[in-house]
């Protein structure tokens, strides 16, 4: 099998990368395959904890199709052993633990999405549950005596809660051993996920030495940031863009996102040229979104359906007649919050919280376009700077966050 230059790969799978580790050995690697004609084994490996995918989830497995493309063999970990220990990386807590069933069930709907993003028909796909399942204790006991405590504890979430006098569950600190014995055994060169995922890489490094395996290299995007431009996206913070929303539900979040926050998707969501972004960047952000927008959801739904989400926001939201004078309110907030706190207690929209209640339950309450009323008081707001945010027939103000 013939590979393109090695200069070339490496070009590729650079972009929207933040670590590669160590990246000396990666030219190596690639130019070793191209030699040989026997592709590199790429893994990524996903927990279905949930079953809606979301565009921070599609970082990786973007790099994972362009590994496809240039001839490398994707394997996919649906980790439905370690889903039930659960991922501690970046967590202040121990996560709820799930069962068998909701696990597997929620496979099956991650394997349907992940065929939106990388080409199935040519990947491996495992469950590790395949290899824990027949792990009997001594077994396991041997696997746990390869990691100290001691290194455990250099994991940045875990020395953050013994800091902060946090509980760590026992059962937390098998899963970077779970994840890094994943590599013995599918035999990965390459790995990719997030920056918080160090630790699992070079632990599989090291296993995968003992067992006198050639050693992985650990190929590490950044963290996306949500519609808040601040923190990761997620679903639990209401600042997300999931894979499977309609093509106009997209338009509207993307519409939303800071401007400063662009160039990341352009890079890590898109196949864009860079010096095409850079010119796309100098114009004007609300040209810059549709067209980031256009791109993705093209991807996801078609071209077709990404130009009508456009057109159809330009009619419903773009177009419609807002004051030139829109009052700005500053607020500091760094958790979502309640709809009804959010009118009366940060933005003062209304005297009282029983008034704020009755308004947003009566309809008077819209953000980002007047034809989406909100009228739950309890829904939970993930404040974004720049979100506009009517109450009643004439007021209407800008949030600004700090």
């Amino acid at each position: 099998m013939s590979f393109p230059p090695v200069e070339q790969q490496l070009e590729v799978i650079r972009r929207g990368v933040e670590k590669i580790v160590p990246e000396q050995e990666l030219a190596g690697k690639l130019q070793k395959s191209r030699d040989t004609g026997v592709p590199l084994r790429i893994k990524y490996g996903i927990d279905p904890t949930g079953i809606d995918l979301h565009l921070g989830h599609t970082v990786p497995m973007r790099k994972m199709r362009q590994f496809q493309e240039l001839g490398h063999q994707a394997v996919i970990i649906i980790g439905n052993y370690t889903a039930l220990v659960g991922d501690p990386s970046g967590r202040d807590q121990t996560r709820a633990r799930l069962t068998v069933e909701k696990v597997e069930a929620n496979a099956e709907k991650y394997l349907e999405q992940l065929g939106k993003v990388i080409d199935l028909s040519k990947a491996e796909v495992h469950r590790n549950g395949d290899w824990f399942a027949n792990m009997n204790f001594a077994e396991m006991l041997e696997l746990c005596s390869k990691v100290t405590v001691a290194q455990l504890l250099t994991r940045d979430d875990f020395s953050k809660r013994m800091a902060s006098e946090t509980a760590i569950s026992l059962h937390e600190c098998l899963y970077p051993v779970m994840q890094a014995w994943d590599s013995v055994v599918i035999k990965s060169d390459i790995e990719l996920g997030g920056t918080e995922q160090l630790y699992s890489f070079m632990l599989a490094r090291d296993m995968q030495r003992d067992q006198k395996l050639a050693e992985q290299i650990g190929v590490m995007s950044p963290i996306l940031v949500g519609l808040d431009g601040v923190r990761r996206m997620g679903k639990s913070l209401g600042n997300y863009i999931g894979i499977a929303e309609s093509p106009y539900e997209m338009m509207k979040k993307f519409m939303q996102l800071p401007d400063a926050c662009l160039r990341m998707y352009f890079e890590l969501l898109t196949e864009v040229p860079l010096d095409e972004v850079n010119e796309i960047l100098a114009g004007h952000p609300k040209t810059a979104k549709q067209k980031l927008a256009s791109a993705i959801i093209g991807e996801y739904s078609s071209d077709d359906e990404a130009t009508a989400a456009v057109e159809q926001w330009e009619r419903e939201i773009s177009q419609k007649e807002m004051p030139d004078d829109i009052e700005e309110i500053s607020v500091k907030l760094s958790e979502p919050v309640s709809l009804v706190n959010l009118i009366s207690k940060e933005l003062k929209l209304t005297a009282t919280n029983s008034d704020a209640r009755r308004m947003i339950t009566q309809g008077g309450v819209w953000i980002n376009e007047r034809g989406e009323r909100h009228t739950d008081p309890h829904e939970m707001i993930a404040v974004t700077h720049g979100m506009i945010i009517g109450c009643g027939k004439k007021k209407i103000v800008k949030v600004v966050t700090e």
